[in-house]
């Protein structure tokens, strides 16, 4: 058992296991306890390189009390829950970890609930708090457990720029955690516009094909001039009418440049506001229920 530098322990992936045991089957005695660490990220590290490191410890644990309830993350990491109606055991990331903790269900998702419905940023003016949410993905596959009766409806972009900064945390967190819980699942969505009627911006990601994004312009000229204005936008190729563009294997800079090129591409063609866009077609490979509450767009 390694020490970190307030002297808590960090668990190994047995341990952790074990851990998540006691907490999974006997959660009274660790109630209202502070949670434990069970990894540590070194400054800086990788999105693959902090992927990796919580395989081995996520991995343990599932064989050790089966699958989630809830899979999903945060922008700091994944955020993992074993639940029914009485606890919540809990799998959270941390910017420079993870960590292990029991809750009592109806107090914790009131106070996530409060949170997806009371903060965030009124105005274009303030600063989001989408890098704050309790998570900003969600997916669930009718795993062991109980889901909630009630699903928060998430939080609402008050500009582009604050929906670029949403879409990015999302890409992020995707390439970081959807591997390591779904295998090779691809999860994926579609964009569409009030103010561009009938066209579609899809971005998706898994682990074999990276971080793709695609604009629907099957109306556009076919030609050299067309050609540059898309390429000077940031699309790569295309195929078939649709523009591409792929990042087989994206770290933080590439997702900030998927979610760049979409909004860019959006206000192109003359969104002005989140109000006007929608999410379709939210996927993780047609597989349960996804959710994405903090996308900052409806869906």
């Amino acid at each position: 058992m390694e020490t970190t530098g307030t002297n808590q322990p960090i668990l190994r992936p047995s341990e952790a296991a074990e851990f998540a045991m006691a907490l999974h089957e006997a959660p009274g005695a660790y109630l209202g306890y502070g949670p434990v660490p069970v990894l540590a990220h070194a400054p800086h590290t990788t999105l693959r390189m902090r992927r990796e490191s919580f395989r081995e410890v996520y991995g343990a644990i599932v064989a050790r009390i089966g699958e989630p309830t809830l899979y999903g993350g945060s922008a700091s990491g994944p955020h993992i829950r074993w639940r029914d109606p009485d606890r919540i055991v809990l799998l959270a990331g941390r910017p420079h970890g993870a960590e292990l903790s029991v809750h009592r269900t109806d107090a914790l998702e009131a106070e996530e609930m409060r949170i997806f419905q009371w903060g965030g940023a009124w105005s274009a003016e303030e600063q989001h708090d989408f890098d704050l949410l309790p998570y900003i993905w969600q997916l669930d596959r009718s795993g062991p457990g109980e889901p909630p009766a009630e699903r928060t409806t998430g939080r609402m972009a008050s500009s582009l720029k604050h929906f670029e900064s949403a879409l990015t945390l999302l890409l992020t967190a995707w390439v970081e955690q959807l591997a390591v819980q779904v295998g090779g699942d691809w999860a994926g969505f579609s964009l569409t516009s009030g103010a561009d009627r009938g066209r579609q911006i899809h971005l998706s990601y898994a682990l074999a094909e990276g971080l793709q994004v695609s604009v629907d312009d099957r109306d556009g000229a076919d030609d050299e001039e067309r050609a540059r204005v898309m390429q000077n936008r940031g699309w790569h190729s295309r195929d078939r009418g649709w523009w591409q563009a792929e990042f087989p294997d994206p770290e933080r800079a590439e997702a900030a440049e998927v979610a760049r090129l979409a909004i860019a591409e959006l206000h192109a063609r003359g969104t002005r506001e989140p109000k006007e866009l929608r999410a379709r077609d939210v996927s993780c490979k047609d597989r349960g229920e996804l959710l994405l509450p903090g996308l900052g767009v409806r869906h």
